[in-house]
């Protein structure tokens, strides 16, 4: 069974993996948040930070790139083997409004002719394996057999599908029984927050040889190593998780980009508390870190860990 995390943007930066990979056990491979070249092939501080193979050492980390230009993508994948990256994934998936403005992302999937020629020139002479995430369409569910018909003319290294529309965000429930028209190994991406629904899920789709977890993950931190067999989340792993995480913030960006940060990161790592609403009230005012630290100390000695920690979408929301 693979276990892979999902790149989440704004969330699972490298220096959030690295904390990740020292803390907890169970994920085979980090996809990092995505790379979007221009013609210039200059990228932001963030990206370079991103892409710099200092900042991913000993983590099993796939970078992502988000293009529709196959040159483009071409020349980053040749930057990134040159760092000695070893795979690059393509992202079909990102359904955000100004990614698919410009026909990038799932943007891509309502234009076939479009991807096509692009696959066509990114397989032509690939520098590293590539793998393909995807939604199964851009409006309609029923555009997936005509869709994975297209996609399964190329030689992927592995497709990981999230069976939602970009129309449908991620709001409803995941189109399961599409993936049920794979003849072939793939990874599931969506809505899998307990290690008993990872392997639920494995045991009713024998073609899936795996699942990439992302809200479900960065809310219970412990959610890959326990579906791989390891030990449940702990009240005390969590906090020297957390603990570990601020300070590697500290280390690296302002205090007030820290705590902005961590109202972020705390908004997930909540599904993990029973009766944490007061501390979740509070944390939303904290503008210093001396603030923060003393509301989420009084989160973990007051608020008792939750029976089965879980991804709340109501608790993110609130």
């Amino acid at each position: 069974m693979k276990l892979y995390f999902a790149p989440m943007e704004g969330v699972t930066d490298a220096i959030y993996r690295r904390v990740h990979r020292r803390n907890f056990g169970g994920v085979q491979k980090y996809f990092m948040p995505f790379i979007s070249p221009s013609h210039s092939l200059t990228f932001s501080r963030k990206e370079q930070f991103e892409m710099d193979p200092r900042q991913n050492a000993g983590v099993p980390v796939v970078p992502q790139i988000l293009a529709n230009n196959a040159n483009y993508f071409q020349a980053t994948a040749e930057l990134l083997r040159d760092l000695g990256y070893q795979e690059i994934n393509l992202n079909l998936g990102c359904p955000s409004g100004t990614v698919t403005a410009k026909v990038k992302g799932s943007g891509l999937l309502r234009e076939p002719d479009r991807l096509r020629a692009f696959l066509d020139a990114v397989y032509a002479h690939p520098p590293l394996p590539i793998s393909i995430k995807t939604r199964i369409g851009y409006e309609q569910p029923g555009e997936w057999p005509r869709l994975l018909e297209l996609l399964l003319d190329y030689p992927f290294s592995e497709l990981i599908i999230h069976p939602r529309t970009r129309q449908e965000f991620y709001s409803g429930a995941p189109h399961r029984e599409a993936c049920s028209l794979l003849q072939r190994e793939y990874l599931y991406n969506g809505d899998l927050f307990t290690a008993q629904t990872v392997h639920q899920f494995l045991s009713e789709h024998p073609q899936a040889c795996g699942v990439m977890l992302g809200r479900g993950l960065v809310a219970n931190p412990a959610l890959a190593q326990e579906a791989a067999g390891g030990p449940a989340l702990t009240l005390d792993a969590l906090r020297s998780f957390h603990d570990d995480l601020y300070r590697e913030y500290m280390r690296f960006w302002p205090e007030t980009a820290v705590v902005g940060r961590m109202h972020l990161m705390m908004k997930y790592l909540c599904s993990c508390f029973d009766d944490s609403t007061v501390y979740r009230r509070a944390l939303r005012k904290v503008t210093t870190g001396e603030e923060y630290e003393r509301i989420v100390s009084g989160l973990f000695r007051e608020c008792p860990l939750k029976a089965q920690p879980a991804f709340d979408l109501d608790i993110l929301l609130s």
